[in-house]
């Protein structure tokens, strides 16, 4: 509920790929792995971001600044354990 955690989110929605595609998924339960408190209002506008725009975003984002993703065979990605 804080600007701060809006801006992680963002970040995290742009250099990290496992978080996308488990925000997109799930936003309450990626947030509460992340340890982001957002608003439903927050989280809303969020979603409102069209995904194919915010992946070819990411893409063309150098990767020293990325995440590795990494997923298992049942396409989940471990937890980031960061908070």
């Amino acid at each position: 509920m804080s600007q701060r955690d809006v801006e992680r989110a963002l970040g995290r929605l742009l250099t990290d790929a496992g978080f996308r595609r488990d925000f997109l998924r799930d936003p309450a339960r990626a947030c509460l792995e992340f340890g982001l408190q957002l608003a439903a209002h927050e989280v809303d506008a969020l979603l409102l971001v069209p995904a194919g725009p915010l992946a070819s975003l990411a893409a063309r984002l150098d990767d020293r600044i990325c995440r590795l993703d990494i997923e298992d065979a049942n396409g989940h990605s471990p937890p980031t354990g960061e908070h």
